[in-house]
């Protein structure tokens, strides 16, 4: 297979195994993080979570991401990228430890949420190290297009394994607030072994250069601002691209309003207990991320024979048919076959957005766009939970969301149709 073939060409480069050593670790340490958060949070028996709790959760693990994205790459060009792997690693370690002693001690919510939204916030900085490093490790522009593609791909799946595994200790563990604690230790352990492995390259290794000029901290983040400004004036400029990311961000709202309501069917309508709920729930989980891989590999043969705007069509208007369809029962089976064919749906139209952005895109604007990007497809999922959460009854039943989300999948097929006559 291509991929196994690069990955083995890309694992002689010693710094880049290294480097992905810790992309590993860390990853799969927030896959458990992410899921001791969602145990803790929807599954613990003395909680009795609602839509609210859930979209608050969401808002912890996806909100640093929207509001610290666009300023870390500054501050990653002002500290040496080996030592933020360190001590960002060893930090998060420091914070799991005590979100695991906040869950014991049983404290109000607000403080527990803040120690979370602290560990993920710490996050949005390891993982711009991790990518801004590549270049570092890699001996040619053509194995750095390689690593960009494989990386990210092998993080994510690292991510789902944690959270395998986060799942499978939490089943096992007797139930109670200090089975969640148990998890989150589990997930600080990981954090401290990337910090560990990241000692394993010299300090200087990941850069940046330190003969680069540098500007005051402040005016560089006003910079930033300001840059930011200018590629969403850019963006607007290329229709292409600005349709493409518009319609992307409708279809991650209604895959977020659909997450939600997963979440309260495994909960409190498909099961009877908390661990069978949990259960399920990972079973929903791997059932969407193997639609997330189908897409990887369906998504180029339908863009040769769609194009890309043709695939974004498709993928909306199946998703607009068949959530309807296979939703409105609120039956098992049927909504994990939604999972999977949502998340092939997602993906796939994800994917041909980022091919449309970076083609439609001046160089000098791309990585302010992306930046932009990122912020508008994690500010969907966040917004889609608040929704949801007002939507939403207790068991998750609620025939006018998905209702509502057919219908918004279907305009977004429509829009883009229309667009691509044009």
């Amino acid at each position: 297979m291509p991929v196994v073939r690069d990955l083995r060409v890309l694992l002689r480069l010693r710094d880049f195994r290294r480097l992905l050593a810790v992309r590993l670790l860390s990853q799969s340490a927030d896959g458990v993080y992410q899921i001791a958060l969602a145990a803790y949070v929807v599954f613990s028996p003395e909680k009795q979570a609602s839509p609210t709790a859930i979209a608050s959760a969401m808002a912890v693990l996806l909100l640093p991401y929207s509001l610290l994205g666009p300023f870390a790459g500054v501050l990653l060009d002002r500290w040496r990228r080996r030592q933020v792997l360190l001590h960002g690693n060893l930090l998060r370690t420091a914070l799991a430890v005590v979100t695991a002693l906040l869950i014991v001690a049983r404290v109000p919510d607000w403080l527990f949420y803040a120690s979370a939204l602290s560990v993920t916030a710490v996050n949005r900085f390891v993982l711009a190290g991790l990518s801004a490093s590549l270049p570092r490790v890699v001996d040619s522009g053509e194995r750095l297009v390689m690593a960009n593609s494989l990386s990210p791909t092998a993080g994510t799946l690292a991510a789902t394994a944690g959270g395998g595994l986060a799942l499978a200790l939490r089943l096992v563990t007797p139930e109670g607030s200090g089975a969640d604690a148990v998890v989150v230790l589990l997930g600080a352990a990981l954090y401290l072994s990337a910090g560990l492995c990241s000692l394993l390259m010299p300090a200087d290794l990941l850069g940046p250069d330190t003969a680069a000029p540098r500007c005051r901290l402040w005016a560089t983040l006003s910079t930033t601002t300001s840059g930011l400004a200018d590629g969403l004036r850019h963006l607007a400029e290329r229709r292409t691209a600005a349709r493409a990311l518009a319609a992307m961000t409708m279809m991650r709202f209604c895959y977020g309003a659909l997450t939600i309501t997963v979440l309260m069917l495994c909960r409190y309508a498909w099961t009877d207990t908390e661990a069978d709920g949990l259960a399920l729930l990972g079973i929903a989980v791997g059932v969407s991320g193997a639609g997330f891989f189908a897409a990887a590999v369906v998504t180029p043969w339908a863009v040769a024979r769609l194009g890309r705007g043709g695939w974004m069509v498709a993928c909306a208007a199946v998703a607009a048919v068949l959530e309807p369809a296979l939703g409105l029962p609120f039956e098992r089976v049927p909504m994990l076959i939604a999972a999977f064919v949502l998340g092939l749906a997602t993906q796939g139209a994800k994917i041909a957005t980022d091919t449309v952005v970076q083609s439609a895109v001046d160089d000098a604007f791309r990585g302010r766009v992306f930046s932009l990007y990122d912020v508008l497809f994690n500010a969907a999922f966040v917004g889609a939970a608040g929704v949801a959460a007002l939507m939403l009854p207790a068991d998750g039943r609620s025939a006018v969301l998905v209702v509502t989300v057919a219908l918004l999948y279907a305009a977004t097929a429509m829009a883009l149709a229309v667009l691509r006559r044009r």
